[in-house]
């Protein structure tokens, strides 16, 4: 018998299809339009500047953090997505971070978010969104939809995600072990120390 955790560590992943995936993303527009207008999605300072490690050897800044009122998850998960654009260099990675505000409708409204942290690009160019979600298989269908909106700006075979049920979002990062011997797997799992 599996446990949940395990049971999202061996996934295949990919995309939705589209027949499923494109509709999502629209009534998560929708809901996002209600919730934006509502004033009910706040961006918060808190974070913003800090480094977090990767067990990969990877670093990455906070640049912004994005919560839904009343963000408590009650069957949390934690989620990380990580995906390399394509062609954006140098300076395109300042305009990147300005331009992706205009992205939050295409994620606040899923059902099940409470959360993001937007992290720059690595030493490697890969950006990531360390989230907070209720309910992992939210989590997945919305990082299994987002996959059609990232696979249009991406370099192909970059997205990547992994979902960790029960884990609250800032315990994922609070609790990380101290960094070791890199691990190229651990492009999703936050380290502390040096």
């Amino acid at each position: 018998m599996t446990t949940r955790q395990e049971r999202y560590l061996t996934l295949e992943q990919g995309p939705l299809a589209r027949t499923r995936a494109w509709p999502a993303v629209a009534r998560c527009a929708r809901a996002s339009a209600l919730l934006l207008t509502g004033g009910h999605v706040r961006l918060t300072k808190g974070r913003l500047g800090r480094r977090l490690r990767f067990a990969d050897g990877t670093s990455a800044l906070v640049y912004r953090e994005t919560r839904l009122d009343g963000g408590t998850a009650f069957d949390p998960c934690a989620l990380v997505v990580a995906f390399r654009l394509r062609g954006v260099h140098g300076r395109g990675h300042m305009l990147f971070r300005w331009e992706s505000l205009l992205n939050t409708p295409l994620f606040v409204g899923f059902p099940g978010f409470r959360s993001k942290l937007w992290l720059t690009a690595d030493e490697h160019g890969s950006y990531r969104g360390v989230y907070e979600w209720d309910g992992a298989e939210r989590a997945e269908h919305y990082a299994r939809s987002l996959w059609r909106v990232l696979a249009l700006v991406s370099v192909p075979g970059s997205i990547r995600y992994t979902v960790r049920p029960g884990v609250h979002r800032d315990d994922l990062i609070r609790l990380a072990p101290r960094a070791g011997a890199a691990d190229p797997d651990g492009w999703w799992r936050p380290v502390g120390g040096p």
